[in-house]
């Protein structure tokens, strides 16, 4: 092995005992009936209960730190957490089971020089403090010799998953011959075929052509299943005029919000930060003297003016410094202000003066806001009393007479979109909702309230050609329109290549300069593109679309440059990340050969005593 991949090898072990430190340390442990607690055993090798917690744990915590929120355990366990975790444990202990039928072990000293390194062990004066390190483990739960024996096998199993798959790499002609796939670009000339290329409109089919076309599409002129749905709708504003709002609620409301309704001064401020105060001074006086711009002293300091936006503040937004900000009568910059994050040049962009709206003003906005407050408080109720209604053998129809609500009929197919069927909720009920279903309340997105009847279900039916003839006739025109501008097309195609010139066809033609595989041509397809890396350079070629047809001529053909330092970045990007994820495989496929050789046994009740602790 070269040194290059010894000190890879090196760097991976160091990695491996890092994330057995996070693993260990970082999610601790759990007691679940004694050191001895296992979910079973690949060969002779125990899978401990604590390791199989910890697992799982740290899947949850990666979903979590990916979308911000930690997942219920059922609804984690339906995406596969768990079976997720077992699998990755088994792989590992299989691994390690073989490393003991080996012999595959590191020595006390190796393991404590390696444990001396890890930095969580360090005392005050950087290096391995022994009562830091107790008081580590202490701390996750763990003692030295469980720490210990984890480290050393996670260690030995690198070296055997090294032995495996260390060597893997992407051969040159493989990276070079892909790369030349990937970066190959082609000149092009195209044309779009469209209806004007045809001599005449298609016109009107006869009966026969007709019949023919609507026997042969079905589906097009087939009514969907369709639910006759009874509903009952009662929404915020119908009940507005039932809810008074008096004056001193107005007036509480107006308190209450006045940050809402009287406004500070405001500005549209940036902050430049500087190391010292000499720096900052120096660039003051630059802008002083007119050497220097604002945006200057920005781009000086690597910034761009996004990095140092505070948008629109007050003055007490700023601290200490806003009194100096504040002080400006209009856009310009500060002189040098001292700051928390050091000394500081402010620009004021823009003033935003001072904002209030009288009670007077306020009163029709918080006048509405408080109604639909009591309309959702009065829905509410209304909500227990029509369902009461409803188990009391009252119809839908009968809500509209005692609670005023709105009923109505609408035929379902799930296509809807408009009223009512623009609540998801709504929808959800109409899709689920069957012929055995009882009508019950419930509440849509903006608190108003629904109850939905089954009435009938109406089968698809072929409508007859009389009902759909007009829609028959403009789907056969658009249908034979296409058809006839592809034949033209593949005609046009024949005339280009003896010679004729797109101009003298009628044609617009276009070139797309440097496409590449994955280019988008707007007006072109991408079927036309993945043709032009097919087709040999001079010809013309036909390229069908829903509605006519494109042809293409492919100019030039340019190779990939495979010596630029781009290039050889990439290649070399690419070669890593191919032999690490064949190196991943490798691996991947021993573990399961090795767990289908030593054979595993699974405590399926102490697995789910160990889920149980995520409930």
């Amino acid at each position: 092995m070269s040194m290059s991949q010894n000190k890879i090898a090196r760097g991976a072990v160091w990695i491996i005992m890092a994330l057995v430190l996070v693993g260990l340390i970082g999610f601790g442990s759990f007691n679940f009936g004694g050191s001895s607690s296992s979910i079973g055993r690949v060969g002779e090798t125990e899978i401990s209960a604590n390791r199989y917690y910890r697992e799982v744990n740290a899947q949850l915590n990666a979903i979590e730190q990916q979308f911000g929120q930690r997942l219920p355990f059922s609804q984690a366990q339906m995406f596969g957490v768990d079976q997720q975790a077992l699998s990755t444990v088994l792989s590992q202990v299989a691994l390690e089971n073989e490393t003991a039928r080996l012999g595959i072990s590191v020595g006390d000293q190796e393991l404590a020089g390696r444990i001396r390194d890890i930095s969580a062990f360090a005392g005050p004066d950087g290096a391995f403090d022994r009562a830091t390190y107790d008081f580590v483990l202490q701390q996750s739960g763990l003692t030295a010799s469980e720490f210990e024996e984890s480290l050393r096998s996670e260690v030995a199993r690198t070296i055997l998953q090294d032995a495996v798959a260390g060597g893997v790499a992407s051969q040159p002609a493989f990276v070079r011959t892909l790369y030349a796939w990937a970066r190959e670009t082609r000149d092009l000339t195209w044309a779009r075929v469209d209806a004007t290329a045809l001599e005449a409109p298609v016109g009107l089919p006869d009966d026969a052509q007709l019949t023919a076309f609507y026997e042969a599409h079905p589906e097009d002129y087939t009514t969907p299943e369709t639910k006759k749905l009874t509903y009952a709708w009662l929404r915020p504003e119908d009940v507005l005029d039932q809810v008074e709002v008096s004056e001193e609620k107005i007036q509480k409301a107006y308190e209450d919000r006045s940050d809402e309704f009287r406004k500070p001064e405001r500005r549209l401020v940036e902050r430049l930060v500087y190391g010292n105060d000499a720096e900052a001074a120096d660039a003051a006086q630059r802008l002083t003297d007119g050497t220097a711009s604002f945006e200057d002293l920005v781009a000086e300091r690597g910034l761009d003016l996004a990095d140092i936006d505070l948008g629109d503040v007050t003055e007490a937004d700023l601290g200490p410094a806003g009194s100096t900000v504040f002080a400006l009568e209009g856009p310009g910059t500060t002189a040098v202000v001292t700051t928390d994050f050091g000394p500081a040049i402010f620009r004021v962009n823009a003033v935003l003066a001072a904002q209030e709206t009288s009670l007077a003003d306020a009163t029709p906005t918080l006048r509405d806001d408080l109604a639909r407050d009591g309309a959702r408080g009065l829905l509410a109720d209304l909500a227990t009393q029509i369902d009461d209604a409803l188990a009391g053998g009252a119809t839908i129809e009968d809500l509209a007479g005692e609670f005023g609500v709105t009923v109505a009929q609408l035929d379902w197919t799930g296509a809807e979109q408009d009223g009512i069927a623009a609540y998801d909720t709504f929808r959800a009920a109409a899709d689920a909702v069957t012929e055995d279903d009882y009508p019950q309340v419930e509440h849509l997105a903006d608190n108003g309230l629904f109850a939905l009847r089954l009435d009938e279900i109406v089968a698809p039916a072929l409508q007859p050609l009389d009902a759909v003839r007009d829609a028959a006739v403009a789907d056969w025109q658009a249908d034979e329109t296409t058809a006839r501008i592809q034949a033209r097309a593949a005609v046009m195609a024949t005339e280009l290549a003896s010679g004729q010139t797109p101009d003298a066809l009628g044609l617009a033609p276009t070139l797309a300069i440097a496409t590449s595989r994955d280019s988008q041509i707007e007006g072109a397809s991408a079927a036309m593109v993945e043709a032009a890396f097919t087709a040999g350079a001079g010809a013309w070629t036909k390229v069908d679309t829903d509605d006519g047809a494109l042809l293409f001529r492919v100019d030039a053909i340019h190779e990939a440059d495979q010596d630029s330092e781009a290039a050889m970045a990439a290649k070399s990007g690419f070669a890593d990340q191919t032999a690490e994820s064949l190196s991943q495989d490798i691996q991947a496929a021993f573990a399961a050969a090795l767990e289908t050789q030593a054979g595993i046994t699974l405590d399926q009740a102490m697995i789910a005593a160990v889920n149980a602790q995520f409930q």
